[in-house]
């Protein structure tokens, strides 16, 4: 599910700098606001997959009225442009029954091997790749 992280992005000598306030220490920059935005959602994609591999937990995200009322955030907003970056944090995983054809399957089993992935994490990687190509 793609949940909205809002980050703030500040200029300083015609470079750009962005952190997320629900992740400390998850920074970024570039020459540019888009290329702020574009390399932030990266590293922001990076830090949450080193959370999940480290298994820390991931932070409950706030919505602006929250932030807005934190004096930490109040203080490091100042001059800055509130953006929100799209992220996918992992959900719990969820056992599904489905059926497909034995060849289909064998078929995903070696290319899941051959990646050195699980069947599941196989699929879960194809349909996200196809729900991203059809949008």
């Amino acid at each position: 599910m793609t949940n909205f992280v809002y980050a703030l992005i500040h200029e300083e000598n015609g470079a750009y700098g962005i952190s997320f306030p629900d992740f400390p220490g998850c920074v970024s920059g570039g020459k540019s606001l888009d290329e702020a935005l574009a390399r932030g959602a990266e590293t922001l994609l990076f830090h949450v997959a080193g959370m999940v591999e480290d298994g820390d937990r991931l932070p409950m995200l706030r919505t602006l009225d929250q932030l807005k009322s934190d004096p930490i955030f109040k203080e490091d907003s100042e001059g800055a442009v509130v953006a929100i970056v799209p992220v996918e944090l992992p959900g719990k995983a969820v056992r599904v029954n489905v059926s497909i054809d034995e060849h289909l399957l064998d078929a995903i089993d070696r290319a899941a091997r051959e990646r050195g992935q699980t069947r599941s994490a196989f699929l879960a990687d194809a349909a996200r790749a196809r729900i991203r190509s059809a949008a």
